[in-house]
């Protein structure tokens, strides 16, 4: 067994290299990880009283493989993003038709809804506008809304994973909730609304 925030500081310093976005340079990586480790490890610290007293170690050694699952599908989309929004910038025409989809979440924790959210608005071209909670579904601007389907699959990929890293009731495979007004053998595709119109 161990202590909690320590874990948490740990997961926060990893983080802040994303928000930081520095060049992956070995001096520049480590420099940044020290400082968000220093910022990570201080926050999880002063809010200990919130986190159970201790942490089973199994259950981390189980999560780790789908955490860096979770961190190496993040990055690939990352990556991927960002060339498709350079070709779009680069080109003569501007190639963009921006919508705002609506997402239902099948995870359902505070920490794991927060964590897709941040991980749509990393990613270049995709912003988490808002979120409700009575559908607890989220409302994400893309910059290419003419195909939903593929705005929602790799939030889907990065939910699978995020159901077993929290602990949530449902489980990677498990249908999504349905769009209100969607078809009921439309899948879990999004409603999209054109020319970023936010519904609701």
């Amino acid at each position: 067994m161990s202590r909690r925030w320590p874990v948490s500081g740990l997961v926060m310093a990893v983080l802040w290299l994303f928000v930081r976005g520095v060049e992956l340079t070995p001096q520049r990586l480590l420099e940044e990880f020290v400082i968000g480790l220093g910022v990570g490890m201080g926050i999880a610290f002063f809010f200990r009283r919130f986190y159970g007293d201790e942490a089973p170690i199994a259950r981390s050694l189980r999560v780790a493989p789908y955490a860096a699952l979770y961190l190496a599908t993040f990055l690939w989309e990352l990556l991927t993003a960002n060339v498709d929004v350079a070709v779009r910038t680069l080109s003569p025409s501007m190639p963009i038709d921006p919508a705002v989809v609506e997402v239902p979440l099948r995870v359902r924790t505070p920490l794991a809804i927060t964590t897709i959210a941040n991980s749509i608005t990393l990613t270049p071209g995709t912003l988490t506008m808002d979120y409700n909670d009575e559908t607890n579904s989220l409302y994400v601007h893309s910059i290419d809304g003419s195909d939903p389907d593929g705005i929602l699959e790799p939030i889907r990929r990065w939910e699978d994973y995020a159901l077993i890293i929290f602990d949530e009731e449902l489980k990677p495979g498990d249908p999504a909730p349905q769009v209100e007004g969607a078809p009921a053998d439309g899948g879990d595709a999004p409603a999209a609304a054109p020319g970023g119109e936010q519904h609701g």
